[in-house]
């Protein structure tokens, strides 16, 4: 596992599992919120997030949070692990609440710099329609790796605890024989 694209609806913890999973492991982690989203809500062009993509999994070792479906094949292609948080919608939604709530004034440490939280309904409506309208999609394209890539969907937070920990000891195992030189 060194090239890691997670995925999932807005809400469902991509960001947080990137985060851990990246003290975890030791990979650098890249939120595309962050790099799409310029000050004061600005969108970068397609082609320039595009770039950013192609440069980003040419590296040795990347996580690689976010959808953003225009540009999705880019991280799965390249990645050797595909990670896809399923989570129920009622979660997904009431998480995207709440994160609103706490970051209020503030930009999240995955979103750009001068981008405040904030939330609209045309954004809960894309949250709470995610599960009908893009998760068959995903699922379908998640198919197509079977067998090729390791393609792991977590559906609640036992399933991320119990990720997390055989990520851990999968780490730990490797130290191990990097050092014994076995």
């Amino acid at each position: 596992m060194k090239k890691i694209a997670i995925i999932g609806s807005p809400g469902a913890g991509k960001s947080t599992l990137s985060r851990r999973l990246s003290v975890v492991s030791g990979i650098e982690v890249y939120h595309l919120d962050r790099l799409y989203w310029k000050p004061g809500w600005v969108e970068s062009s397609r082609e320039e997030i595009r770039r950013i993509q192609l440069e980003l999994v040419q590296k040795d070792q990347w996580i690689i949070d976010g959808n953003f479906g225009s540009t999705m094949d880019i991280r799965l292609d390249a990645a050797d692990t595909i990670v896809f948080l399923d989570i129920p919608r009622s979660k997904c939604f009431y998480r995207v609440i709440k994160r609103r709530l706490m970051f209020h004034g503030k930009s999240r440490p995955d979103m750009g710099e001068g981008c405040t939280e904030r939330l609209d309904a045309a954004f809960l409506r894309y949250v709470w329609e995610f599960p009908v309208e893009k998760r068959v999609d995903i699922l379908w394209k998640l198919a197509e790796y079977e067998g090729e890539k390791q393609v792991i969907t977590l559906k609640n937070n036992q399933d991320i605890e119990l990720f997390l920990e055989l990520a851990n000891q999968n780490r730990i195992l490797q130290e191990e024989i990097s050092t014994t030189g076995e």
